[in-house]
């Protein structure tokens, strides 16, 4: 049999090594999040960007977004059976949120596992929260639909568990800005923010929208974000500061 030129031979092993190298890295991958996929498909779906394929992560991401939700909401009544379901819906939101979960997919280096098209891998080391947590979401439903409902709640059960410990039943919770805006809108005025959006810019997978809050006829702030409810949330902080501002 004639030998390949050494060329090619060169560029097989480089190949092999990239693959293997691949290989590797979602075994520590794994590692990481204490599971070991049956179906490694499963796995590197979630981990593709639809920047990089039309076969990517978004049907997972909605799927592990209410999967996140079940999960955490079952924690929450495990550990306080003797709250109510307002509290427990407002440390939901306190800890199923896109800071939250970009900060867990850094923990687990998920960034660096991720598949992505050029203009996203380009900007890698400063991979974007919402990019992140959607991603995470991603793989939590990946982690559902390969071992069920038991697998995937011990693995948010350890990624959860100091943020569940900080929460004290005689402490409150800490409330997003939106909920903190409408309690004291309502309050002092009697009355629920509104949010407006004022517009959006940038390419379709990094668009930036830009939202104002009113209470009454008052606009208090304004803010941006890479989705509607980050940018809501950054207008509530502007509001919230210039409130501040002004009481003192």
């Amino acid at each position: 049999m004639k030998e390949a030129p050494p060329g090619i031979v060169l560029q097989r092993r480089l190949n092999n090594s990239a693959e293997a190298l691949q290989i590797m890295d979602l075994t520590l991958l794994q590692t990481r999040l204490g599971h070991t996929f049956r179906d490694a498909a499963l796995l590197q779906q979630a981990l593709t960007h639809r920047s990089h394929s039309s076969l990517h992560n978004e049907r997972f991401e909605f799927l592990g977004d209410s999967v996140l939700d079940l999960v955490v909401s079952e924690l929450l009544m495990e550990r306080f059976p003797d709250v109510d379901e307002g509290a427990l819906s407002k440390w939901r939101a306190s800890l199923v949120n896109e800071a939250t979960l970009g900060e867990i997919a850094r923990e687990l280096d998920l960034g660096a596992h991720l598949h992505l098209g050029r203009s996203e891998h380009q900007r890698r080391a400063e991979m974007r929260a919402r990019l992140l947590a959607s991603a995470y979401e991603a793989l939590l439903a990946a982690i559902y639909l390969d071992a069920g409902l038991a697998a995937v709640t011990a693995v948010v059960r350890r990624h959860f568990e100091a943020r569940l410990n900080t929460l004290k039943v005689d402490e409150g919770f800490k409330a997003d800005f939106k909920t903190r805006l409408q309690e004291w809108a309502q309050s002092k005025h009697k009355v629920t923010p509104e949010y407006r959006l004022l517009g959006t810019d940038g390419p379709e997978h990094e668009k930036q929208f830009q939202y104002e809050v009113l209470v009454g006829a008052q606009v208090l702030g304004t803010g941006r974000g890479q989705s509607r409810k980050g940018a809501e949330q950054s207008a509530a902080l502007a509001a919230l500061t210039t409130l501040e501002g002004e009481a003192k």
